[in-house]
């Protein structure tokens, strides 16, 4: 039998970002990720009665926002479902109302980040909980690396945010980062696209769940600042995080369907 010839790199199958032939098609993109994130959070216990929000910015009027609607179901998100949401917190297509914290806190975000395509809010377990120590992720493992001095953290708290104001200082707390932990309330994470941004979450969400065990458990032996930096640098851009996401999406795709309805 002879030797197996390698396969050229060429033919092999890799998944990257895709292109989109048009606006409408990009906007059906981003409101399949974003209902498939959406029920991913469900599936993680992100849902905690009707707080947390993930929107992404329209392809077209980039001053709208696609998001889940207020009242509805995470676990349960269709496409449908999905409401359209103007610079003013006006509905502009959909039937459902919207989370008024959403769209000041993320509304905030997007203005101030045009760079950001989606962002990711909720108030899960283990991000409330190292919130409430106030105090940022440290560089104890190399996943925690992608977020080495490219997140922030928001050191006060003023109650739900339903001020433009406090929107705005979030915001500003988050700057060019990736991330920000808001002090006793949780995180935040934004992307170049929603499986990033999403992605971002899950991973930071984990992390702060290691950084609370490691510390439970001793002291942490922290990664030396030039090996964070580089390993940032492997791990912390927004394709890599699109890269990562990829298994959890087809997951979500190939197991409820329905959710495209």
């Amino acid at each position: 039998m002879p030797e197996p010839t390698p396969i050229p790199i060429e033919q092999l199958q890799f998944a990257m970002p895709p292109t989109h032939a048009g606006v409408e098609e990009e906007r059906r993109h981003r409101k399949e990720r974003l209902a498939a994130a959406l029920r991913l959070f469900g599936r993680y216990g992100f849902e905690e009665g009707v707080s947390g929000h993930i929107t992404v910015r329209d392809p077209e009027f980039t001053d709208c926002f696609w998001v889940n609607p207020f009242g509805v179901s995470f676990a349960l998100m269709t496409v449908s479902d999905l409401i359209l949401v103007n610079a003013e917190g006006k509905v502009v297509e959909g039937r459902h109302h919207v989370n008024q914290a959403a769209f000041t806190l993320h509304a905030q975000v997007h203005r101030a980040r045009p760079d950001v395509v989606a962002v990711a809010h909720s108030h899960s377990t283990y991000g409330r909980a190292l919130s409430a120590l106030g105090e940022l992720l440290d560089p104890i493992t190399q996943d925690v690396c992608a977020f080495y001095e490219d997140h922030a953290l928001y050191d006060a708290y003023t109650g739900v945010v339903v001020d433009e104001e406090e929107g705005h200082r979030i915001a500003a707390a988050l700057g060019p980062h990736k991330a920000v932990i808001l002090r006793n309330h949780g995180l935040l994470t934004v992307g170049d696209s929603v499986d990033a941004a999403v992605w971002w979450f899950l991973t930071m969400e984990r992390c702060c769940q290691v950084q609370l065990a490691a510390k439970a458990a001793g002291k942490p032996v922290p990664i030396a600042h030039q090996d964070a930096v580089r390993t940032r640098e492997q791990l912390g851009t927004d394709l890599v995080a699109w890269i990562n996401y990829q298994p959890l999406y087809q997951q979500i795709a190939r197991r409820e369907p329905e959710m495209f309805g």
